[in-house]
């Protein structure tokens, strides 16, 4: 009987995409702890997720924050498992592709605790994203695999993992953007930015493959430029501290962007719903645009989220201004004509009903 779940998580998405799961468990009475890695460390890309999201905050923040990736991984190996030694959980369940998730999964592995990793089989087949690799770990791992639909279970079934331990559950992300959508439409931040519904174009772009190279930086800058005019409609840009030190280090600007510091998840979410066009290279943002109705246009060559491109919401550009124009022909009539592939807004439920159940 399952006494005790650990939830480990430790950036923004798995804050988001773990909520619907932390409310089902509240809703069921569960005994949970969270473990928040804080690899994601700054104030507005952290508790303002929890506050935002009416969570109770993590019981254990470890303050590993930025570092080289064998660096930080290892030391939330070593201070993930004292958690797990001190609180002996049944469970332990993480949430996507980052060194948290890696972290947390092999740490309760080593010692010998039943492990689920949600979002399971997803691939870019890119060995060159640090999160391609840890997806494949967290996959070979885990006890337990939570796939967002039946495409990541094949990938998972030609890999040779056992059928007993994949699940397809839909993706918690839907859930999320359910219960939120109503509350997010109350923010004032199309008034604040002074952006009108449905008259701007929304940007991020944060990925190393566009931002640490000197090369892929100017691409990504000549690229943004380029949105801005091909679109003729203001184009907003929630951008990383990262990325801006890239750009500002470069000595590079964008003045016919708007660049705003990042947002808390009601005002994002609220631009994603109502934005003539979503161009990113975020994953997490090409769902969330996806099941939004919003097209979307992909700033990278391949994408771990085939559905969105399959049911017709988003084009892969990589940096080529060319395929954009084509893709924006294509896409720019077609707000909202697709059935949204991720699943109704369960996943949660589900989740917890396969943990609970075994």
């Amino acid at each position: 009987m399952v006494q005790k779940i650990a939830l480990v998580l430790g950036t923004r998405p798995e804050i988001i995409k773990l909520s619907p799961v932390m409310r089902e468990l509240d809703r069921q009475g569960q005994n949970y702890i969270v473990i928040h890695s804080n690899q994601h460390y700054s104030e507005n890309m952290d508790k303002v997720f929890f506050e935002e999201l009416q969570l109770a905050r993590p019981q254990y923040n470890l303050g590993i924050g930025s570092a080289q990736h064998g660096n930080q991984t290892g030391r939330m190996l070593i201070a993930i498992e004292e958690v797990l030694l001190s609180e002996k959980p049944d469970v332990v369940l993480a949430q996507g592709d980052t060194n948290t998730v890696l972290a947390g999964i092999l740490a309760a592995s080593k010692l010998d605790i039943r492990c689920g990793h949600v979002e399971a089989g997803l691939r870019s087949y890119d060995r060159r994203m640090p999160e391609e690799k840890n997806r494949v770990l967290c996959d070979a791992i885990a006890d337990d695999l939570f796939c967002p639909t039946e495409v990541q279970r094949e990938i998972l079934e030609g890999e040779g993992i056992p059928d007993e331990k994949v699940y397809v559950t839909g993706n918690t992300i839907v859930d999320a953007v359910q219960k939120n959508s109503t509350i997010a439409k109350e923010t004032d931040v199309l008034e604040r930015l002074g952006l009108e519904e449905g008259k701007f174009s929304l940007l991020t772009a944060h990925r190393a493959s566009n931002v640490d190279s000197e090369d892929a930086l100017h691409g990504l800058v000549n690229m943004v430029r380029h949105v801005a005019k091909a679109t003729g409609c203001p184009t907003i840009y929630p951008m990383h501290p990262r990325t801006r030190a890239r750009i500002e280090k470069a000595g590079l600007e964008l003045s016919e962007v708007i660049i705003v510091d990042p947002l808390g998840y009601r005002d994002f979410l609220r631009l994603e719903m109502s934005a003539h066009l979503i161009v990113t290279d975020s994953g997490g943002v090409q769902e969330e645009a996806c099941i939004l109705g919003v097209p979307c246009i992909t700033l990278r060559e391949n994408t771990e989220r085939p559905e969105t491109v399959g049911v017709g919401a988003n084009r892969l550009v990589g940096l080529d201004t060319d395929r954009f124009d084509v893709a924006y022909g294509e896409l720019k009539a077609k707000k909202g004509s697709w059935d949204n592939p991720f699943g109704d807004g369960r996943a949660s439920e589900r989740i917890l009903e396969i943990i609970c159940a075994s």
